[in-house]
């Protein structure tokens, strides 16, 4: 019986061999996993289906909040909206380290479960919101962070535990369907409820899904956990880099939410915690490299070319998703008058597209044991699209918007199911939790930087095209960007049409940005080594074996 699930597995030999050239082939001791696979019976498929319906439950609340965005803002006479959408990626990204070090050291599901109540009970404050700060508070301090990010970490965690590299591009599939579903139907239903008065229900349904989440998990994530006291638990957490994580992460995306929008960039409140943010990355690092002595972010996963280009990619690909995600509903909206619920159909065509590339990504990957290709060529069709959305004006067919969109979706569906599969490779199996839980929070931090580049962009451009006496009427800040969109229609033709334009000619800026943001991302791929897929998962985790205890929870391991 092993009490502490973080130490290396005695399963991985000559590692220090691997980690100083990544282009060996990870030696294993012992190929029990690959000789005795675990069962693919119903508990297997059962844990499948909870994750399923757990990654819905987080992904419908992402994608239904963008295209109700305006009316939300509009309705509580707000003007921080780009808060809404970095409120949901701060606590995420400053607690997802930590998501990883508590799955190790207390189990998965009883994580899980804790990050679907807390996901609800976010859910209840900002349905119930008085004010947008309300609001950007419930999204802050509990949906995102301790609970949306935590679902999101250990579904991937308990993918990687239940089926090897080799074959995960499929199995990620049947996960990534539920991703997407929620994906395709999430603009709609927030459109529809915006449009209808009703945007409360957004987060209200999330109450629904997350108890029929927790349900599921409660009876079907049956899986091993440590033996071990809370006090033997607690004290295999780090607690000093969990401390510099969270802080030094807060406070580079506060300063990346202010910055352009709210204040300067050369602005003190910018500056200052951005400084002090990056500052205190850099001790974070140091820290967990020298002094940890059970590090949430091993020096080993950055410690090799493919693992740090898989990272790269991964933060360079969640600018390109969020960006998509929130600013192409804006075009529709803004630029060629379609309504809150149109827009969500219209955006459709991004999630039905990305949805399908990223299950055949993965599935090529399985039968090739290559993702290399895949990743160049996804980032490939990325800055073609990028550039053809550039060209869009504000009497341009919606037709073309919507194939460009889909093209988008198209690239965007390669990079997301691939960008792991380096950061894996090179990493014994035992470091699954930890390398996808730092992989999770490399991917919101990415996500931090979408909205924040398009909204510097898109506020600063309008503020600088539209007349000034227009701008005068609304609040300093980013107010001007969305508060204005839902008063289109009321304005006078001249000036609507003058306004339209500004909107379309602001977005034509933020994706030649983005062709650039993709170009950075190619080169980053170029780095990438080939290294042979794992074809064994850590035995230390997985389905407990628990036909001869009924009433027994999880299997202690």
């Amino acid at each position: 019986m092993e009490s502490n699930t973080t130490l290396t597995s005695p399963k991985v030999t000559n590692f220090s061999t691997f980690a100083s050239n990544d282009t060996l082939r990870l030696e294993e001791s012992t190929e029990k996993n690959e000789d005795a696979p675990v069962p693919r019976d119903f508990r297997f498929w059962g844990v499948f289906v909870a994750l399923a319906v757990s990654s819905f439950t987080s992904a419908l609340d992402l994608t239904a909040v963008s295209t109700a965005l305006p009316v939300i803002v509009n309705d509580l006479k707000g003007s921080e909206f780009v808060w809404v959408a970095s409120a949901y990626a701060l606590c995420s990204t400053a607690f997802l380290p930590m998501s990883g070090g508590l799955a190790q050291v207390f189990g998965r599901r009883s994580v899980m479960l804790v990050s679907l109540f807390l996901f609800g009970l976010g859910s209840i404050l900002c349905g119930a919101a008085p004010s947008l700060n309300f609001l950007i508070a419930g999204r802050e301090l509990v949906v995102q962070g301790l609970g949306g990010g935590g679902i999101t970490a250990l579904t991937q965690i308990i993918v990687s535990d239940l089926v090897s590299l080799q074959e995960r591009g499929t199995f990620n599939g049947l996960v990534v369907l539920a991703w997407a579903i929620a994906s395709f139907i999430g603009p709609v239903i927030g459109g529809a409820l915006a449009e209808g008065g009703a945007w409360r229900w957004l987060f209200y349904l999330n109450i629904f899904t997350s108890a029929i989440s927790a349900i599921l998990v409660l009876l079907l994530l049956r899986l091993k956990t440590p033996e071990g006291t809370i006090k033997e638990k607690l004290g295999r957490m780090d607690w000093i880099g969990n401390f510099l994580v969270i802080a030094a992460s807060s406070s580079c995306i506060i300063a990346l939410t202010w910055g352009g929008v709210q204040y300067s960039w050369s602005s003190p409140k910018v500056l200052g915690p951005l400084i002090v943010g990056i500052i205190g990355l850099g001790i974070f690092f140091f820290y967990e490299a020298n002094y940890a002595t059970y590090p949430i972010v091993p020096f080993k996963l950055l410690s090799n070319v493919t693992g740090l280009s898989g990272y790269l990619q991964t933060f360079i690909s969640a600018i390109v998703l969020i960006g998509a995600v929130y600013y192409i509903p804006v075009y529709f909206q803004a630029c060629l008058g379609r309504s809150p619920i149109q827009s969500g159909v219209d955006i459709f065509a991004l999630g039905f597209i990305l949805a399908p590339m990223n299950v055949v990504t993965g599935l090529t990957v399985t039968l090739s044991k290559r993702y290399r290709p895949q990743l160049w060529l996804g980032w490939a069709v990325i800055m073609i699209s990028a550039g053809l959305l550039s060209t869009l004006h504000a009497t341009t067919s919606r037709s073309a918007a919507l194939g460009f969109e889909a093209l988008m979706g198209i690239g965007l569906g390669m990079i997301i199911s691939g960008t792991y599969f380096p950061v894996l490779a090179p990493l014994p199996v035992s470091e699954n939790a930890h390398a996808l839980a730092f992989f999770i929070f490399v991917r919101n931090f990415g996500q931090v930087w979408g909205v924040t580049i398009g909204s510097t962009i898109l506020q600063n451009y309008l503020t600088r095209n539209l007349p000034a006496t227009f701008i005068g009427a609304f609040p300093q800040g980013s107010a001007v960007a969305y508060s204005v969109i839902p008063l289109l229609d009321k304005l006078p033709p001249t000036l609507a049409a003058e306004t339209r334009e500004a909107f379309a000619a602001g977005l034509s800026l933020f994706w030649k940005v983005i062709i650039g943001v993709g170009g950075t991302g190619l080169l980053t791929s170029l780095l990438m080594r080939h290294i042979p897929l794992h074809a064994a998962t850590d035995e230390k985790w997985g389905v407990a074996q628990s036909e001869n205890k009924p009433n027994a929870a999880d299997e202690k391991v």
